[in-house]
């Protein structure tokens, strides 16, 4: 790969309008990004699951919002780490990129596990190796093509989902209908097991419904008027993918009251579409699940090309290999490549679950240092002394530090080494830096 001349600084190319943004925001976050969670949230929160996933709505609307507006004060690729690099402090911009990077990286991991065991339920005959590789390699070539082609791809995706989704509201519509006495209401207020310290464990875990909507501002390059699309874009992602779950987790409750048990709980939601439409509904909605994921593995990798590309620019990440992009595509190939490889090297080296853990504590750093950034610039420096200016970022502050506390000491504790090895290499490179 070539590298730009030195006194040019590369930029990437702008093409996607707000329909393209959204498009990208649901496929990031998945059309269908509550059934996986449906039947652990179903179980934590007593069965409050449309509940759940509202509250986890309004939270993540918070700092969506701050997002939107970090973005429309710095419009380019870095998003957490140049807001907060920028507003607060360089330091605190890399520890803050460093953690999203975490998010972003191991996204593909869990992703490439995912669907390689997924595909080993289809065709057990096919070895699980055969699978990762194969998963790991269509994500890196997904992302080897230019944005405009990759959000093209998306908008396919989007639109295979949604008439799987649809389906399903049909077909739990005509059970409710086929089921006398049912109770419409119980879904999402049931007197005899309600409690609110289930319901906000319950909410504690929705919120991963929501994962991914940030990586929206990493396409500010690439977005035309960034200053206005991003904040709408973030925004209408968010709120499309709430109603959107909370329809879907309202229709799989009426068809599967709590009490029932589940012959798994990690796939209760396809055991849900089972009852409500049959064997094919059943094989419909976990292929469409494996699409899905196929989706938010390829979104994750393309949003954690593009921070390395914004941090090698910036000479936070070497310049020479992160910091550049291709001359045809226009792509930072480079870091596609590589976290491809470690998609695919995490795929034999960890666990789904211990991926998912620690993805989430980078997600909710990055999280609390937008909405700080974000409550610094506009309340205290600009002086937008209004409940909107102050609101957001405050309570998505608290909301997701509180998530940050809950997490398991597994996940903090590694997530606490990952963090410390990027502070080292950043002190570290920025006094040698000095001495040359």
């Amino acid at each position: 790969m070539s590298a730009a001349p030195a006194s040019q600084t590369p930029e990437l190319r702008r093409s996607l309008n707000l329909s393209g943004l959204v498009f990208m925001g649901l496929i990031m976050i998945q059309p269908t990004a509550p059934m996986p969670l449906f039947g652990v949230v179903f179980q934590e929160a007593r069965g409050h699951v449309v509940t759940a996933i509202l509250i986890a709505m309004v939270a993540m609307l918070f700092t969506a919002i701050s997002y939107g507006r970090m973005a429309r004060a710095y419009p380019s690729a870095g998003s957490a780490y140049t807001y907060v690099g920028r507003e607060i402090h360089p330091l605190l911009g890399y520890a803050a990129g460093w953690s999203m990077l975490m998010d972003y990286v191991l996204n593909p991991v869990i992703c490439t596990i995912w669907c390689a065991k997924a595909m080993g339920n289809i065709l057990p005959g096919v070895p699980y190796a055969a699978w990762a590789v194969f998963f790991a390699l269509l994500f890196t070539i997904l992302n080897l093509r230019n944005i405009q082609a990759t959000a093209n791809t998306n908008r396919i995706l989007t639109f295979l989902m949604l008439a799987v989704v649809g389906w399903m509201l049909a077909a739990a519509a005509r059970w409710a209908l086929n089921s006398p006495g049912i109770d419409l209401l119980r879904p999402f207020y049931d007197p005899e097991t309600f409690s609110f310290a289930r319901v906000s464990t319950g909410t504690s875990l929705a919120v991963l419904t929501y994962i991914g909507f940030d990586a929206i501002s990493t396409l500010s390059e690439e977005t035309i008027h960034p200053e206005r699309n991003i904040l709408r874009g973030t925004v209408i992602t968010c709120l499309l993918i709430g109603v959107l779950s909370a329809v879907e987790v309202y229709a799989g409750q009426l068809v599967w009251p709590f009490g029932d048990a589940f012959p798994d709980v990690d796939t209760a939601f396809v055991h849900v579409a089972g009852r409500a439409g049959g064997p094919w509904l059943f094989h419909a909605v976990n292929l469409t699940l494996l699409v899905a994921t196929i989706g938010s593995g390829s979104g994750a990798l393309l949003a954690g090309a593009r921070l390395m590309f914004a941090m090698g620019r910036e000479h936070s990440l070497p310049r020479a290999f992160f910091g550049q992009l291709h001359p045809g595509s226009g792509v930072p190939a480079n870091n596609v490549l590589l976290i491809g490889a470690i998609a695919l090297a995490g795929a034999f080296t960890m666990t789904y679950q211990m991926g998912a853990e620690l993805l989430n504590f980078g997600a909710f750093i990055g999280f609390m240092s937008v909405n700080l950034a974000a409550f610094l610039k506009y309340w205290l420096r600009e002086r937008r002394r209004n409940l909107s200016h102050f609101l957001p970022p405050v309570a998505g502050f608290l909301v997701c530090g509180y998530l940050w506390l809950n997490l398991s000491l597994m996940a903090r504790t590694a997530g606490a080494l990952w963090l410390g090895t990027g502070l080292v290499y950043a002190i570290v490179r920025g006094r040698l830096n000095k001495v040359n």
